[in-house]
């Protein structure tokens, strides 16, 4: 069979999102970590999310990484490339978003590739090209303070000009607004013009729809996971509620959070104080040679009566 849609991810979680929101537009989706050695289980899957580690790695390393992933999505017949990358553009001025999706476009024989990291289902939303996190612009977000891709600057088209060679433009909400066929004829123009890629506004799923439709036939889409809801439908597909439900779990459960966002803080204090036990894993300890893997499964049999 032909695998419709070939993704590449920066990083595991944000794999997941996609898969899933390709799932639930009505396509069978294979994810795997990091690149297989082999063929893998893939011959009845319209897409395959190939999950690497590469956000904050050095570009070089992030290039060598997705061209992989890229050669082994081509030699699976991929009829199309899509270049996952976090919802709030995680980045330095160095990439490694666009050092990727330059490095993908010159391997794919492409001259244009369309951007959108927006999500409105999840707060993320752009519009004249600056990116929304809530109400908040993103370099007013916490996001500002991120350790390792401190986002300071929320015009998403300065911030990829910066980590690219060719020029990157704006396709704005009123052209989005206006339907796939302007976003098509945009697109005509800016590819004429020289431009090589263009982030895109997105204020409401509705224009994650639109703008699937007007994506279609590119080789290159670079996006969050938000722009997967609108690219089923150009393959006959129909969403399923069904698709997105999963088995109610049985037995002892486990959340591990890594994240120390604002976002993630917030939903474990609130779990904390429903009642909820938690175990806090220190580095400092495990970096010392303690064994805190040893220490939490003890922890969690103390409370499950071993």
């Amino acid at each position: 069979m032909t695998m419709l849609l070939g993704c590449i991810a920066d990083d595991f979680t944000g794999a997941t999102d996609l898969a899933n929101n390709l799932v639930r537009g009505g396509m069978r989706v294979v994810q795997t970590i990091g690149v297989p050695d082999g063929e893998g289980d893939t011959a009845d899957a319209d897409a395959v999310v190939v999950a690497l580690k590469s956000r904050t790695i050095e570009p070089e390393q992030a290039v060598a990484q997705s061209l992989a992933a890229l050669r082994w999505l081509q030699a699976r017949g991929a009829a199309q490339i899509y270049f996952k990358v976090c919802s709030t553009f995680d980045s330095t001025d160095r990439g490694n978003i666009g050092p990727v999706a330059e490095a993908l476009l010159a391997a794919l024989g492409g001259d244009f590739a369309a951007v959108c990291p927006a999500f409105p289902e999840n707060q993320r939303t752009v519009f004249k090209g600056h990116l929304f996190v809530g109400d908040l612009l993103l370099s007013d977000s916490s996001m500002r303070h991120h350790p390792l891709t401190p986002m300071t600057d929320a015009n998403l088209v300065r911030v990829l000009q910066r980590q690219c060679q060719g020029r990157v433009v704006l396709i704005d909400h009123e052209t989005v607004r206006a339907g796939a066929p302007a976003i098509g004829q945009r697109i005509a123009a800016l590819r004429a013009a020289g431009a090589r890629f263009a982030i895109v506004d997105a204020v409401a799923n509705d224009d994650l729809l639109t703008m699937g439709r007007a994506f279609a036939g590119l080789p290159l889409l670079v996006a969050g996971s938000g722009v997967a809801i609108g690219l089923p439908q150009n393959h006959g597909l129909a969403a399923s509620a069904a698709a997105a439900r999963l088995p109610g779990p049985g037995g002892a459960r486990a959340i591990v959070s890594g994240s120390c966002s604002a976002a993630s803080n917030a939903q474990l204090a609130d779990f904390l104080a429903r009642g909820g036990a938690g175990f806090a894993v220190d580095p400092l300890r495990i970096a010392a040679g303690e064994d805190v893997a040893a220490a939490a499964l003890d922890w969690a049999r103390a409370r499950l009566g071993e």
